[in-house]
């Protein structure tokens, strides 16, 4: 069984659309909302000693602790051992002011560094600034997609700013609604439509994290070379950290169907 980890409700449509189009049928994902932010995430796994800690920490339980104290059950009826991958999605939302700029980049390098494998104590996806950045598009394929950045002081409207800049007025192009009243051909060609413009999304997203990391206008020859620990320290390199304040626009969804799916692009 996968674990699926999101920060909000808002991932999972998302999701269940990438799961149909382009997930294996005997693929058993579980999803389970957090309901909070990387920070508030951060606040607890302390607690709970994940980071830095003496002695080898189960996420499964230790996650599953945390979310019941907050009245959420979703992780109560997994057994830990029958989770062979774990994968968790959340945004950057760098405007968030739990903590100094300083501080929250800090605790977001240190979740990276402790979530980097998925078949261990688990994968981050981090999405810049958050996860309305898949509508922060014109007309797909957009090739100026590589040059879009937003200020950290215009991060508290992003969703605003991505639904007036978007070509598209929802995520309709994006996330799957199959019309039961409709014909089976139509919903066919719905679905072919909505996994090109995910093929769309990919390209843009992985060659988009290349040039971030490494100044190349292309595919990355390697997965490594698109780390989400390479791509958080090249944003804050290249962007947060200069006097302009501002962060690289990129999505994890397209960047992990590169990853996981490797013949996506093929």
């Amino acid at each position: 069984m996968i674990l699926f980890i999101f920060e909000g409700e808002r991932e999972c449509p998302v999701f269940n659309t990438l799961q149909h189009l382009f997930f294996k049928k005997e693929t058993e994902p579980f999803i389970c909302v957090y309901k909070s932010n990387i920070y508030s995430l951060y606040s607890h796994i302390k607690e709970y000693d994940f980071i830095g800690g003496q002695e080898e920490v189960d996420t499964v339980s230790a996650l599953n602790e945390i979310l019941v104290k907050q009245g959420n059950n979703e992780l109560s009826s997994i057994n830990p051992s029958e989770i062979a991958e774990i994968f968790l999605f959340f945004d950057y939302d760098f405007h968030h002011s739990r903590g100094t700029l300083e501080e929250n980049n800090l605790h977001l390098k240190e979740l990276l560094e402790y979530f980097n494998e998925e078949t261990e104590a688990g994968k981050l996806y981090i999405n810049y600034p958050m996860i309305e950045s898949l509508r922060y598009t014109k007309a797909l394929p957009d090739d100026d997609y590589i040059n879009y950045t937003i200020a950290r002081t215009d991060c508290r409207n992003f969703k605003k700013i991505a639904n007036d800049f978007s070509h598209y007025s929802s995520f309709d192009h994006l996330v799957r609604s199959t019309n039961s009243n409709e014909a089976e051909e139509k919903n066919k060609r719905r679905d072919e439509n909505i996994s090109r413009n995910w093929l769309y999304l990919v390209r843009m997203n992985a060659i988009k994290a290349n040039y971030l990391c490494n100044d190349r206008n292309s595919l990355p020859e390697n997965i490594s070379d698109i780390s989400q620990a390479r791509i958080f320290d090249a944003q804050l390199l290249k962007y947060v950290q200069t006097d302009n304040c501002h962060v690289s626009i990129l999505n994890s969804f397209p960047i992990f169907l590169y990853e996981y799916r490797k013949d996506i692009l093929q």
